[in-house]
Parts: structure tokens; C-alpha cells; sequence
């Protein structure tokens, strides 16, 4: 049995909803485009920095985007 908590998004529905591209949300966040494309496709787990300013441009709390 595989216990191990993998770390889920909602992050390019909320991005998308709130009509920001993912360029601009990196810039934001001090990232790059292709950090968001891997956050976004569950290939990269962000920091807890990287998460919190996430979650600040995007205005939503951190479980609205991030779950297990």
C-alpha cells in the first residue's frame, strides 16, 4: 500500500477564471512560465514560498488551489 501524499492543483482553473495568463502569474510570483506550466501540471510540487505568493496573486487561500 502506497501511502505517500501527492500534492494536487486547481491551479490553471483558478489562473484561468481569473483571466491571468500563466507568463503574467510568474511574473508575479518572481517564477518563470514553465515553473507554472509544471506546478500546473502536477510535475512540480512549488515551495512553501513559491505556494504562498501563488495563492497572494491569485488572491484565493492556499487549500482553494493546493490539495491531497
Amino acid at each position: 500500500m502506497n501511502n505517500e501524499l501527492i500534492l494536487q492543483n486547481r491551479l490553471k482553473e483558478l489562473r484561468a477564471l481569473k483571466k491571468i495568463s500563466q507568463e503574467e502569474l510568474a511574473k508575479n510570483v518572481g517564477s518563470t512560465r514553465q515553473t507554472i506550466i509544471a506546478i500546473e501540471k502536477g510535475q512540480f510540487n512549488p515551495s512553501a514560498k513559491l505556494a504562498l505568493l501563488i495563492c497572494l496573486a491569485l488572491d484565493e487561500k492556499f487549500e482553494n488551489i493546493f490539495y491531497f
